[in-house]
């Protein structure tokens, strides 16, 4: 009976070994098969604030992340600055440059105040280079105000289904109420590439054009188009507030696949991400994974909440000249004080230690309309605005206004003829 009791009892300790053994091996497979698929799905997190590709033909979203987060264009708006030139202009139509062209602030090279383009070059200049100054011309040519054209820009935006973007200008550059959305800007991608001389700048590399006399040598910002022989072409753009974009598009057989991405802070992981997308679009599309699509929250850049404070300094300020002419339209009928003068008697009435501060301002202010008036009037003697007052009031006190038709009455000048 002992012997048999041995044997049972190495019997189990040998068995509770194996299944311990298996135990230990099966987590460190699953741990290593979870925490690998963790890895793979994190490869995929792209840094941009919103990233979007969609078919080309069917335009269902194979990757989205916040694909309808509000963000600033930059110079991808030349995008639709050229569909609409294009809808308006003949592309061999000559545009001349204006100094407001001219001096909008862009990269090299700049355009000259004068010079004849046409709508040809300048699409080159602005899809190519992204000189601000070409969408500028563009956009005066077609409407005679970059203002004016803003309205073509926001009816083709729409009419491309680009529902949830806004322009205030022909060139990207930061202006309050100006946004798209990562879903948006593939649409408008999609619709230049209907456009072939659209299609056929976006593709090239570099180019050499002769521009009203001069030699001018364009590289292409898209750096996606030296390492991806499958690229059909893109724009960049950048500002600070928007940071680093690209709307860009691929084709590989029969898939062709347009993508965009909005708000990288490093230019080099914007070729990297987009790289990275479009392998994985690739398997998307034919069925190999899932289609991803989430939402992440997003991170304000320091430069953003100045930015805002800027704008809402602004709508205070016009805030109150409105609040100014309404009550000047109140005060018709009677003595018109401005606000800023009750203002100030209301601040002087609070804190009298003030008066001292406000009576320097008025004085200077007083000197420096002084010599403006000196400025004016150089050849005529330069007498004090404050004697002249008083030396008027001296004489007007003592009877003697001197006047042509007061000379009566006056006193005799010593040594003249009247007094000898």
């Amino acid at each position: 009976m002992q012997l048999t009791g041995k044997g049972s009892s190495g019997g189990r300790a040998g068995f509770s070994r194996e299944i311990l053994f298996l135990l230990l091996l099966f987590t460190s497979f699953s741990v290593l098969f979870f925490s690998a698929a963790g890895v793979a799905r994190a490869q995929m997190r792209v840094l941009a604030r919103a990233a979007v590709v969609m078919d080309g033909q069917t335009h269902k979203l194979l990757y989205a992340k916040n694909p309808n987060l509000r963000l600033e264009p930059a110079s991808t708006t030349k995008l639709v600055t050229a569909m609409v030139a294009l809808d308006k202009l003949y592309p061999d139509a000559m545009v001349r440059v204006s100094r407001r062209a001219a001096y909008t602030p862009s990269i090299a090279p700049h355009l000259r105040p004068g010079e004849m383009i046409s709508v040809h070059d300048l699409l080159y200049f602005a899809l190519m280079r992204s000189i601000n100054g070409a969408a500028v011309a563009l956009a005066e040519a077609v409407s005679g105000s970059e203002s004016a054209f803003t309205v073509l820009m926001n009816q083709k935006a729409a009419s491309l289904g680009a529902i949830q973007t806004r322009y205030v200008n022909a060139t990207g550059l930061p202006a309050p109420g100006q946004y798209i959305t990562a879903s948006d800007l593939a649409l408008i991608l999609d619709g230049a590439l209907r456009y072939p001389l659209i299609r056929q700048i976006i593709h090239t590399k570099q180019k050499e054009m002769d521009v009203d006399g001069r030699h001018v040598f364009l590289r292409n910002t898209d750096e996606l188009l030296w390492s991806d022989g499958n690229l059909i072409g893109g724009k960049t753009g950048y500002t600070r507030a928007a940071e680093n974009c690209l709307a860009f598009a691929a084709s590989r057989g029969d898939c062709t696949l347009v993508a965009s991405l909005l708000g990288e802070r490093e230019r080099g992981n914007l070729w990297l991400e987009g790289k990275r997308l479009l392998e994985k679009s690739y398997l998307v599309a034919n069925g190999t994974t899932p289609p991803e699509i989430y939402k992440s929250p997003v991170v304000l850049t320091a430069y953003e909440p100045a930015r805002r404070r800027i704008w809402s300094r602004s709508r205070r300020r016009y805030r109150r000249r409105r609040l100014m002419a309404r009550h000047y339209r109140r005060l018709r009928l009677k003595k018109r004080m401005p606000m800023k003068r009750q203002l100030l008697s209301k601040r002087l009435a609070a804190n009298p230690h003030v008066k001292s501060h406000i009576k320097r301002r008025i004085r200077h202010r007083r000197r420096r309309l002084m010599a403006r008036r000196y400025r004016r009037h150089p050849v005529k003697k330069r007498v004090p605005l404050k004697r002249k007052l008083l030396r008027k009031r001296v004489q007007v006190i003592a009877g003697h206004y001197l006047h042509p038709d007061h000379k009566k009455g006056l006193p005799a000048k010593k040594g003249s003829d009247a007094a000898s």
